[in-house]
Order: structure tokens, then C-alpha cells, then sequence
């Protein structure tokens, strides 16, 4: 009895220092520059309202040094992805099954990906123009890439990375691990979403409670589901409207985008 106490008590250390590592490498880190930069900007004198940060930034004058930096950033932020996919299996059965990314299941998953667009979306975009319209929020340039030939395929990649280094960690690794070390089904949901709404800080208190609260909404789908791809398909489409639509967007509404 006291041999297999130790083993367990051993075995959650072991996971609980593997999430550190995992987190340290990707989100978690995201979220601590996250924080210091908004500290940045509120410590400033001009108003956050005022302010503005970027997602896609231009990486060098030249068209094909700037898509190579550009292709090499999406590359090693997909890294940690591979290494939780990798520390998943690990534990043993068939890792993409086990947490529902694979085309087993292309009309369910596409019809609730709809659904979360719809219901996450939507509702993102109106929350955004609210916190931009009560100061709440920096002008967040979705993208400020020259437009090259490359500029959409690029964007969409930036899309895909992000629904993959978002879904995965944040929802299907963590809920995992989470779960192996008795968390409760609530304490998980709000501490992922919290996390998802940390390494968002650097747009403003507005965007971190609107990820919150998109953070509870897609935690409960796939604690329901059990599958992960509808979140990071819906998460990819949000994103691909966000990042190419951009331009459209501060056409119609420069006060507001820009």
C-alpha cells in the first residue's frame, strides 16, 4: 500500500513538472508576455483605446526573406503541438482517436465547427467593436502583411497554427493531463479558459474576457464531445475571417479597426 501510495504520488509530480515544461514552451510563455506587455501599455499615457498591436507583422522588406521567417515561425510554434501529440501517445492507445483528431467522423465534425462559428464567432466580432467603442481593447491589426502572392496562403497557415497550438494544448493535452491528476470536470473548463484569456492580455481586459468566456464554451463542447477537431476547425475559420478579412474590415470601419 505504501509503495503504491509513493508511486502515485510520484507519478502526479511527473505530470504536474510535464505541464510546466509544456506550458513554459508554448502558451503559458505566451501568457507571461502577455501580461507584461498589456502592464506596458496601461503604464503608458496614451490610452489603451488608442493603441495598437499586431498579429501578422511584416518580418523583412524582402518578399522572399520576409515568407521564409514567415513559414519558419508557423513551423517551430507547431514544435510543442508535435511534443504533446508525442508525450499523448506515450501513454499508450491511439492518441488522434483518443482525443477526436482524425476524419472518422467529417460531416459531425464540420456541422459542430459550424455551430461553435456561429455561436463563438459571431458574437466575438460584436464584443471586440464593443470594447474598442468603451477603450477596453487596442486596435488589433489582424494583419499587417504587404500584399504580396503569398499574403493569404500565409494568413491562413497563421490560422491553422494558431487553432492547432490553441485546441491542442490548451484543450486536448491539458483536459488530458488535468484529468489523470483528479481534477474536477468545472476546475478544468475554467482553468483552460482562464489560460486561453491570459495569452490574450496584450489586446486589452476586453479580449481576455471574451477568450474566457469562448474558453468555457469550447471546453464544455469537447468535454461533451470528446473530440477536439470541430474546435479547430471553427477556431481555423474565426481566425481565416479575422486575418483576410482585415482589410475589408478597416475599409468599412477605420475608426474602429484601425
Amino acid at each position: 500500500m505504501t509503495r503504491a501510495l509513493e508511486w502515485t504520488r510520484l507519478r502526479r509530480r511527473r505530470l504536474g513538472t510535464e505541464i510546466l515544461i509544456v506550458l513554459g514552451l508554448s502558451l503559458g510563455a505566451s501568457a507571461v508576455y502577455s501580461i507584461v506587455s498589456l502592464l506596458a501599455k496601461v503604464t503608458l499615457d496614451t490610452p489603451l483605446a488608442d493603441q495598437s498591436t499586431s498579429l501578422n507583422p511584416q518580418l523583412n522588406e524582402r518578399e522572399w526573406l520576409d515568407l521564409t521567417y514567415r513559414l519558419l515561425a508557423i513551423f517551430f510554434d507547431l514544435v510543442p503541438v508535435m511534443l504533446v501529440l508525442y508525450l499523448l501517445a506515450l501513454s499508450g492507445g491511439h492518441v488522434f482517436r483518443r482525443i477526436g483528431f482524425d476524419f472518422t467522423q467529417p460531416l459531425r465534425d464540420l456541422g459542430r465547427g459550424g455551430f461553435l462559428l456561429v455561436v463563438v464567432g459571431v458574437p466575438g466580432i460584436v464584443l471586440y467593436v464593443v470594447w474598442r467603442l468603451l477603450g477596453q481593447s487596442a486596435a488589433v491589426v489582424a494583419s499587417s502583411l504587404d500584399d504580396h502572392w503569398y499574403t493569404v496562403p500565409v494568413l491562413v497557415l497563421s490560422a491553422l497554427r494558431a487553432a492547432l497550438q490553441e485546441e491542442i494544448i490548451v484543450v486536448a493535452y491539458l483536459y488530458t493531463r488535468l484529468r489523470q491528476l483528479g481534477w474536477s470536470k468545472w476546475a478544468i473548463i475554467l482553468t483552460s479558459a482562464v489560460l486561453r484569456g491570459s495569452y490574450h492580455l496584450y489586446q486589452g481586459p476586453g479580449p481576455f474576457v471574451g477568450n474566457v468566456a469562448m474558453g468555457v464554451i469550447f471546453g464544455w463542447c469537447y468535454w461533451r464531445w470528446g473530440r477536439v477537431m470541430p474546435l479547430v476547425i471553427a477556431h481555423w475559420v474565426i481566425d481565416i475571417i479575422s486575418f483576410v478579412g482585415y482589410a475589408w474590415a478597416v475599409s468599412l470601419f477605420p475608426d474602429i479597426f484601425s
